[in-house]
């Protein structure tokens, strides 16, 4: 079944067998989080010929295989809803093991990413509160790094719910000029991965602080 997020526009794909006939669902928007209702599609019902196009409610055709539904793809389903979840975007098990074992630490549900394809297929399914990606991930060039670039690019209510953290051979730990240029929350340098988890604990407090002053100042004009 093609769904359509109808706050942000986003398009995905659920299995049939989740939603039964006639029966009506409530899930979230693996995007922006928005609540949707979904229910699945009568059989008995008339033709589409008779009814109202897909069109007239915003679907559009999804022609990408890769876009089905897969568990695998969306491992975090059933988790309860204030569990946090982090994607790791490295390939080298010396500085990803450090990493991992902080996060899990700090329990969050942790995904792994094999290459580019497989983290966008699983950002397409959830909404990260951490992500940690190399700028060599998938790269020759880490001035374009294609995912660093579609996070950047991503629309700013979504972007800001994201924790990115870049690791680099090329610049320092938490450089603060070089974390701006390159759109990151973070950067932490890959001989510091030992002490992940000092600098992941000040770069969180740092960042909640400042999206707490933010959220105050939002709620603070949409009064006046």
């Amino acid at each position: 079944m093609e769904i359509q997020c109808d706050q942000c526009g986003g398009k995905f794909k659920i299995a049939d067998e989740k939603v039964p006939v006639g029966k009506t669902v409530s899930l979230s928007c693996p995007t922006c989080k928005n609540r949707l209702s979904i229910t699945a599609p009568d059989p008995n019902a008339p033709p589409p010929e008779e009814k109202a196009s897909a069109g007239a409610f915003g679907f559009t055709e999804m022609t990408d295989d890769s876009s089905s539904y897969d568990a695998s793809d969306k491992p975090f389903d059933f988790i309860e809803e204030e569990g946090e979840t982090a994607l790791i975007c490295e390939t080298d098990t010396q500085i990803k093991e450090p990493i991992k074992k902080v996060l899990s630490f700090m329990e969050y549900h942790i995904s792994d990413a094999t290459d580019i394809r497989d983290a966008l297929k699983k950002m397409r399914y959830h909404l990260f509160d951490i992500i940690v990606i190399n700028e060599t991930f998938g790269a020759r060039n880490p001035d374009a790094n294609n995912l660093l670039i579609y996070l950047e690019r991503l629309k700013m209510k979504v972007r800001r719910e994201i924790f990115v953290v870049m690791l680099s051979k090329r610049f320092k730990t938490m450089d603060h000029m070089t974390e701006f240029k390159k759109s990151v929350n973070m950067i932490v340098n890959v001989n510091d991965a030992k002490h992940f988890e000092k600098i992941l604990n000040r770069g969180l407090s740092e960042y909640h602080q400042f999206y707490h002053i933010y959220k105050e100042m939002v709620r603070n004009i949409s009064t006046i």
